[in-house]
């Protein structure tokens, strides 16, 4: 009985190390396993990345070449149907395709907003191609679209540059030859700015001489404002100011007048 019971004993004896070396072990395979995972994640994110940004490169120059070479060129020469794009960079590209204006159903005065046709990734293509070929103007930072600049002075500042053409309201208007300033009363941030650096159709070019970033910053919280700001006199009519207002007095308010002369004769008789 003793031989058995020393023999279980010694069987069943381990040494006071083993759980800690067990458990040293146990990290470390953990800890390989989980830097070598990552390293290869990594890296595999890395590869994706190039890949990607060189795919949209590639990509953005076929649909450049299938949709807007017939008019730009294959080199962005230009051709007599549409000027060159030597310097537009990819803000110019952005604003006009994303707008719909580009490519053009049919030559006009200028190119109106239409249905866009392309995805915003297909878009981003096609600016990344053309900044790559001719490079222009970039996008700006998150700072000037957030609509924190001095919106007092921004109105002042639009007031002196703009409202001659886009109206007070920027609600838009006509100018020469069929051409026109469009109404911007719910245009974004970023296609406010792209106007005023790239100076797409009749619209001049502010540069920083013209107007500091700091200027744009102002010009574009003042027109956030007045986007979400409610109209203290009820009906806008358009906002187009003595004359929507002439046309309402004259229909509606002359008319009225008419009628009860004509309701008070009516009696009368």
């Amino acid at each position: 009985m003793s031989r058995v019971k020393k023999t279980r004993r010694s069987q069943g004896r381990r040494s006071p190390f083993a759980a800690a070396a067990l458990i040293a072990v146990g990290l470390l395979m953990t800890g390989g396993l989980y830097a070598g995972a990552t390293a290869a994640v990594a890296s595999t994110g890395e590869s994706a990345q190039t890949t990607s940004a060189s795919v949209d490169v590639e990509d953005g120059e076929k649909l450049f070449q299938a949709n807007c070479a017939t008019c730009h060129g294959l080199n962005l020469e230009g051709t007599d149907n549409g000027p060159a794009l030597t310097g537009v960079g990819a803000l110019a590209v952005e604003f006009q395709v994303s707008t719909g204006r580009m490519p053009m159903q049919m030559q006009g005065p200028q190119a109106d907003q239409k249905p866009v046709q392309f995805t915003e990734d297909q878009i981003l293509s096609m600016a990344e191609y053309v900044q790559s070929v001719a490079p222009g103007p970039g996008f700006p930072s998150e700072e000037i679209l957030d609509g924190e600049g001095d919106v007092s002075r921004g109105a002042e500042l639009f007031r002196i540059n703009c409202a001659m053409c886009h109206n007070v309201a920027a609600a838009g208007g006509a100018l020469t030859e069929g051409k026109f300033a469009p109404d911007i009363q719910d245009t974004s941030a970023l296609h406010i700015y792209a106007a005023m650096v790239t100076g797409p159709q009749n619209m001049p070019v502010f540069n920083n001489m013209n107007l500091t970033e700091e200027d744009k910053r102002d010009i574009i919280s003042a027109l956030l404002y007045q986007q979400e700001a409610q109209a203290p006199g009820g009906f806008t009519l358009g906002s187009l100011g003595p004359v929507s207002e002439g046309l309402f007095i004259w229909i509606f308010g002359i008319g009225g007048l008419i009628a009860v002369a004509v309701w008070i004769t009516a009696k009368s008789n």
